[in-house]
């Protein structure tokens, strides 16, 4: 590429959100490395590189060729709130000492490094300025900023820590944070089959005196108006665009005011020391009377509520030949009590990751535990989880889209509009119209391209597990084409073409494509 603006190295390449980015801005890769099979496959395939550029396993590489600017999406599960918080504790960690170590033997003009926002998180304060720390020892002077992809021209919501330095520090004084973008695009813009004229209500368009339309609040993520643009299913948290399982499973009045008599009770700190406590029979009367086992049991029957043992008695006399993990947890229980939640606080047990569910069925077998106190609980207690195989549905006139996964997620799309006057017919709405009538699905291949910003016909395999996975351990290549633009606005890489002509580029492919998108999609309606 002999009219390259600079020279680039593409470390932890990923599938190419690095590269499309920087060639988009007249920059030439020199060498990439990667070691995920279906990652340098797609890669390859995208940018027509030979296999052979990629320079394999970033702890094997001993020196990288001589370039202009350095990037690197290092491997996040370290700092992920997602995975066990383990740090430099954690060996995919040490990629940071590599990474920095080949930043110091080859010393190019400028790097950007990219991370998940757990970086930035307090617990992660000793890593972050370690690896700050670290960047300063080699001799760059550098800056890290959290950015929002949504901000600067995809619909996601995807926080990312990007840490951006210079060798020289006139350059580094230079660089000016690009400002967001005021035209946001919006989740509607890249669905494939969204149609505007699709509109459903219960009733007909309120009018006032004169005969005019009264103008409803449409759906948005902001809260001035009122109602969600997304739909959230779990029996944990409560509010107008929240999906009860009660909501969904066949369900009287009484079974529903039960279950919300729970909802709301069962974070006191009157029932326990945890976020979220289960509550006995003997709650549930003190706090109506009214209620009885039988009803409580029949919503354990429908699957909504469950049934656990909260506290046991201990019968030292049966206890010998334990396990060690036994032992630790008999040893952590005071007189003969051992109550679950308190267990569940112990940090001995945390820290040598010992499993109650798995350890307290084994001493009651053994008759060392004798159930002294059964509680309710609701049967799906993970947030993150949904309900029946669903987290969130988000109406197209969303503004965005949750953060993509390489694990993907239980999120959902609907291509119907629902208009509604209140809060109350917003939720009906939903539930009859969009979700008893299936009108929801996953995203597609094509639409989980756009989200991220690469083209939505980016080769990549049909398999939905493993392009999932691509595409959510990717960067957003507009984040990355914006932080393009400013280190090249500080005149770092002048020197670089100042003997060779420019080749002319479009300046974003994304917005090219986009345009292209809807260009189609109006032409349908």
């Amino acid at each position: 590429m002999e009219n390259s603006k600079f020279t680039f190295i593409d470390l932890f390449s990923g599938i190419g959100g690095f590269r499309m980015a920087l060639e988009n801005n007249g920059g030439e890769c020199l060498r990439f490395s990667e070691i995920s099979k279906d990652a340098i496959d797609t890669y390859c395939k995208n940018s027509n590189e030979p296999v052979e550029k990629n320079l394999g396993d970033i702890t094997k590489i001993k020196e990288l060729p001589k370039h202009n600017l350095l990037t690197a999406g290092v491997p996040c599960q370290s700092w992920s709130i997602a995975g066990r918080n383990l740090g430099f504790d954690d060996d995919r960690g040490q990629l940071w000492n590599d990474t920095i170590f080949l930043l110091n033997q080859s010393r190019p003009d400028a790097f950007i490094f990219e991370n998940v926002k757990g970086l930035v998180d307090p617990r992660n304060k000793n890593a972050l300025n370690y690896i700050l720390e670290r960047i300063k020892e080699a001799g760059y002077f550098a800056n890290y900023y959290l950015l929002n992809s949504f901000d600067y021209g995809v619909p996601q919501n995807r926080l990312r820590i990007y840490i951006i330095g210079f060798k020289n520090k006139e350059f580094a004084d230079k660089f000016k944070l690009p400002k967001p973008i005021d035209k946001k695009i919006k989740l509607a813009d890249i669905l494939s089959d969204f149609n505007e004229k699709i509109i459903e209500t219960e009733n007909e368009q309120p009018r006032d005196l004169f005969g005019e339309i009264i103008s409803q609040r449409s759906m948005s993520l902001s809260t001035s108006n009122g109602l969600n643009d997304y739909f959230l299913f779990n029996d944990l948290r409560n509010g107008h665009s929240t999906i009860h399982s009660w909501d969904i499973l066949d369900t009287t009045e009484r079974q529903k005011k039960i279950c919300y008599l729970l909802l709301k009770n069962r974070r006191k700190s009157a029932y326990g020391n945890l976020d979220g406590n289960p509550l006995s029979l003997k709650h549930f009367q003190d706090l109506d009377n009214s209620i009885n086992e039988t009803e409580l049991d029949e919503l354990v029957e429908l699957k909504i509520l469950k049934k656990d043992n909260y506290s046991f008695s201990i019968n030292r006399e049966n206890a010998i030949d334990l396990s060690e993990e036994e032992n630790i947890i008999l040893n952590n229980c005071d007189d003969n009590l051992l109550v679950v939640d308190v267990l569940k606080m112990n940090r001995e047990l945390k820290l040598k990751k010992i499993s109650l569910s798995k350890t307290l069925p084994l001493l009651i077998e053994k008759e060392i535990l004798i159930p002294t106190e059964i509680r309710y609980d609701f049967k799906n207690t993970k947030i993150s989880t949904g309900l029946y195989g669903v987290n969130r549905i988000f109406l197209p006139t969303s503004n965005i889209f949750p953060t993509l996964v390489a694990s993907d997620t239980n999120d959902y799309v609907t291509t119907k509009i629902i208009t509604a006057k209140n809060e109350e017919e917003h939720r009906k709405l939903f539930i009859n119209k969009v979700y008893k009538n299936e009108n929801y699905r996953r995203i597609t291949k094509e639409e989980a391209c756009l989200i991220q910003g690469f083209p939505k016909d980016y080769i990549l395999p049909e398999n939905r597990a493993r392009w999932m996975k691509l595409v959510g351990n990717s960067v957003s290549v507009p984040v990355i084409d914006i932080l393009a633009k400013a280190i090249i606005e500080t005149g770092v890489f002048d020197k670089v073409s100042a003997t060779t002509k420019i080749r002319t580029m479009p300046t974003n492919i994304y917005a090219e494509q986009l345009t292209n998108n809807q260009t189609l999609k109006k032409a349908s309606l």
